[in-house]
């Protein structure tokens, strides 16, 4: 990292109007933490658009830089974990919404907040993984602890050709569930069988109200979208199935009924990533490490450069962002 590198900051005026700029900091200018990495990749989730377009309260103090995932390498430390050269992985604890996050050449973080990198991981395949990827395999991981085994029928993934669904379709098809892919653009209907999807479904079919009770259609689901999406996979999971929810693309309510709970004991399990705890965070990148297919990976990510970042914040939100976007710093 050099003396000096760029930052993505975002300033608020009197008024509270949002403005973001590509800025130059120094290494003084980061917050206080026990360990500092020289950033070598990042990605733009579906928070990070929210955060920069201010589409949603994301940012929570101000300035600042957003960004809430990186890889790199550590620079300098004092925390007993971490020693300079380490490779390293962050993904939330309120990076890039309380504290200054991955839009810049450097960041300083406590080092409980930071992961290995996994062995033959590349920084590049951390990122194309990134939050959506690791959220999408503690929704496995959860799904997998209620019992969804792939003998049990198939999963549904909404808002499966964004950055969540599209790794969870790769995964859950790795793993050998039947996959059925939620979508409002179908024209990636041949981008979602190639990951794993075995059935295309029109997000139309889920996104109205939803009935008390449909018809079961799947035992298991991972969902992104929330409110009446979410309503719908509940009420067409089968018997005894679960739904993790990870997501609110569509909206945080959840107009549904206890019907999918008290007559067919479905179960909704909640899943964040943000401040979960260490144990799962070195579980589930040791799983991705070894169960995502990294072709299928480099099918679904594409790189850009870190002065295209507030651009692919606003495509992101308006949903053109196909799969992941790396950020080469």
């Amino acid at each position: 990292m050099s003396e000096r590198f760029e930052a993505v900051l975002i300033t608020r005026d009197e008024e509270k109007r949002q403005c973001v700029a590509i800025v130059e900091l120094g290494e003084d200018d980061l917050m206080p933490g026990d360990v500092t990495v020289a950033v070598e990749a990042t990605t733009v989730n579906y928070k990070d658009g929210l955060a920069i377009t201010g589409k949603s309260p994301v940012v929570r103090r101000f300035p600042m830089i957003p960004g809430v995932d990186f890889a790199g390498t550590v620079i300098r430390s004092s925390h007993r974990d971490w020693r300079e050269g380490d490779k390293v992985i962050l993904n939330g604890w309120g990076v890039g919404e309380v504290h200054y996050g991955a839009y810049a050449g450097g960041a300083r973080v406590s080092g409980d907040w930071l992961v290995p990198l996994p062995q033959g991981m590349t920084a590049r395949e951390a990122m194309a993984i990134g939050t959506a990827g690791y959220t999408a395999m503690l929704c496995v991981m959860a799904l997998e602890r209620q019992g969804i085994s792939p003998d049990r029928g198939a999963v549904v993934v909404t808002g499966a050709a964004g950055g969540v669904g599209s790794i969870a379709v790769s995964l859950l098809a790795r793993l050998g569930y039947v996959v059925v892919a939620s979508t409002g653009r179908t024209s990636e209907e041949a981008y979602l069988k190639d990951l794993g999807a075995h059935e295309i479904i029109p997000r139309d079919e889920l996104s109205g109200p939803a009935r008390p009770l449909g018809k079961e259609r799947w035992a298991g689901g991972i969902d992104a979208v929330g409110s009446h999406t979410l309503a719908n996979v509940l009420s067409m999971t089968c018997y005894g199935g679960a739904v993790a929810a990870c997501g609110m693309a569509q909206g945080m309510d959840l107009p549904a009924t206890v019907a999918p709970f008290i007559l067919r004991g479905v179960s909704l399990i909640g899943v964040d990533s943000v401040m979960a705890p260490k144990s799962l965070r070195l579980e589930a990148w040791s799983r991705l490490a070894g169960e995502l297919d990294r072709r299928k990976l480099a099918v679904l990510s594409s790189t850009i450069g870190f002065r295209d970042v507030i651009k692919a914040a606003e495509d992101i939100v308006a949903g053109r962002v196909r799969g992941r976007l790396v950020v080469e710093m």
